[in-house]
């Protein structure tokens, strides 16, 4: 199996991933959330804010998607390494507020990681530079 394929799956797989909790979080915050890591949650309207969380999760997959299926591998590689920080803030987020570690690391951590390894791993098939002509093209006169 090729390094592209390859690369191709783990974005794949991401995007479902993202795509799959981000709408748990929109459609029963309440039942997903917990899986946070967060010692806490809010009540009454607070559970408003982890629908933003389910927004935000949907709309990063949805970029991530749009650049994999157009073919745009260099900027699905960018969107994967810079995307990594929503799961690195996440991850930040349940340590500061003493959420659970082992969440913090277990699930945020290692999504944030994966997603960098992906996207260096897109990066570096991506640099194959095209060779130059032996010849050069003719210049007009």
């Amino acid at each position: 199996m090729s390094l592209k394929k390859i690369n191709t799956i783990l974005a794949a797989a991401f995007i479902l991933f993202i795509l799959w909790f981000g709408t748990e979080y929109i459609l029963s915050p309440e039942t997903t959330a917990p899986g946070y890591g967060l010692p806490s949650w809010p009540s009454g309207d607070g559970d408003g804010f982890l629908v933003i969380k389910g927004i935000r999760d949907v709309v990063l997959a949805l970029v991530l998607g749009i650049l994999l299926v157009t073919g745009h591998r260099r900027a699905l590689a960018w969107a994967l390494l810079v995307e990594a920080l929503a799961a690195y803030g996440d991850m930040t987020n349940v340590l500061v507020h003493h959420g659970s570690v082992a969440t913090a690391l277990g699930v945020h951590c290692l999504t944030a990681t994966l997603m960098v390894v992906n996207g260096l791993l897109i990066m570096h098939e991506t640099r194959k530079v095209a060779a130059a002509p032996a010849t050069p093209a003719p210049q007009p006169a």
